[in-house]
């Protein structure tokens, strides 16, 4: 009697075949089995074959049948992404740029702005059959990311997920977040430089699984091309569009997904949700605010309206003095320029004004602003005392959204005392 037994381990599903060889009976039986099921058979032949040519032939068609119950269990584990059932959705709240369908064997289907789609395979998991081309496939465990955009580096630091990410466009010397600044510093997370023209022989080295970009490499559409030509999924985060400022922060949901840290982000999401209905439980204040830069060549750079800054006063109790102008450009961009004289009419009432300080210095005193155009001492809130400047982090921190309006709503309503992403603005003594 020989018997000869094969085993294969195919994830955590353990499959066997047996065979075993009687010369004496000139009987052949085989069986397959796996934890779930299995099949026995027993075949007789004529003695007249002889044993040893028997024993031959049956071993080769007995490998031949291994093989062919192995792949045909494997493909049949795999299937087809056309025949694979949905088990539910990722419930957004605010954001409208991207959505999240979940698919059984714990598949996700992710979808940018209603035209890009990523399939995320979990780690150990088969990419399914008939995938169609234009669904970019990210293998799970991500551990290799690049982010060529600052503001979604933000949100994988509070979804736990920085140790994913290896690779950024922004330099030590440009981070205003003292964690991810010192990721660079030390190597940890290497600048590769800028988001245009990325150091392509490092992504291949680190092995990176997907780059993260912003709108802004639609500007160099051949960079794009180069990472993807590499076999990089390239996923260009659209967070900005996001007319709520929460939408902005639900993109840390993605993230977490992405990193296999979903419970550390929808926290986090979920405590900034509370602390924006604390501040919308309250009354409104009645409270005109202007947010606004001077450009170097004198003209005023104001949010237009419907921007999320401008929500963003208006999520905290105030209103915006722009609020009602007429935007004629034809740009996407958030923000507008006017000449002085035009401000000058519309804001010199303002109960507040806020310096936006993210394109220069900040500014500390009535006299540097003053240095910007002397005019501005005619304004009712220089009068008294309510001009306020932002902190330079505060656009690189997306996750903040509900502390700056929280921060808001604390100016508009007349205090001073805890705020994270506002300075007052002091007369000189």
């Amino acid at each position: 009697m020989k018997q000869i037994k094969i085993v294969r381990m195919d994830g955590m599903k353990k499959m066997s075949c047996f065979m075993s060889f009687d010369a004496g009976k000139s009987r052949f039986g085989s069986c397959y089995q796996t934890d779930e099921e299995s099949f026995s058979g027993i075949i007789r032949f004529e003695k007249s074959l002889g044993a040893a040519a028997i024993e031959t032939v049956l071993l080769l068609l007995f490998t031949v049948a291994c093989l062919l119950l192995f792949s045909c269990n494997a493909a049949a584990e795999t299937g087809s992404f056309l025949k694979m059932e949905p088990s539910g959705h990722m419930d957004l709240l605010y954001a409208e740029q991207f959505s999240v369908d979940y698919y059984e064997g714990d598949y996700a289907l992710i979808t940018v702005a209603g035209t890009d789609e990523f399939l995320l395979v979990p780690e150990g998991k088969p990419v399914p059959e008939d995938l169609p081309q234009d669904i970019a496939v990210l293998k799970q465990p991500l551990a290799s990311i690049y982010v060529g955009s600052s503001s979604a580096m933000d949100l994988f630091l509070h979804a736990g997920a920085l140790d994913n990410v290896t690779m950024t466009s922004t330099s030590a010397g440009n981070w205003t977040i003292p964690e991810i600044r010192d990721k660079v510093e030390e190597g940890s997370i290497m600048y590769i430089g800028k988001y245009s023209a990325p150091d392509y022989e490092t992504l291949l080295a680190e092995g990176c699984g997907l780059a993260v970009e912003n709108t802004m490499i639609y500007h160099c559409p051949e960079t794009k091309e180069m990472i993807e030509q590499l076999g990089i999924p390239v996923l260009v985060e659209r967070s900005s569009y996001e007319s709520h400022p929460l939408g902005r922060v639900e993109w840390i949901r993605l993230y977490g997904l992405l990193a296999g840290n979903t419970d550390i982000a929808d926290g986090f999401f979920a405590e900034s949700t509370e602390q924006l209905e604390a501040v919308e439980g309250q009354e409104q204040t009645g409270k005109t605010a202007a947010f606004f830069y001077i450009t170097s060549s004198g003209y005023v750079n104001i949010r237009k309206p419907g921007d999320y800054i401008t929500k963003m006063i208006s999520l905290a109790g105030g209103k915006y003095v722009f609020s009602d102008l007429e935007d004629d450009s034809e740009n996407a961009l958030s923000t507008m320029n006017m000449d002085f004289e035009t401000f000058y009419a519309e804001a010199l009432d303002a109960d507040i004004l806020i310096y936006n300080s993210t394109v220069e210095t900040e500014i500390s005193t009535m006299d540097e602003l003053l240095l910007k155009n002397p005019l501005l001492a005619d304004f009712k809130a220089v009068k008294d005392g309510n001009v306020w400047c932002t902190n330079q982090n505060m656009f690189q921190q997306v996750s903040g959204a509900a502390d700056m309006i929280t921060d808001l709503h604390t100016i508009l309503s007349g205090g001073n005392e805890m705020l994270t992403y506002l300075h007052k603005v002091r007369h000189c003594t």
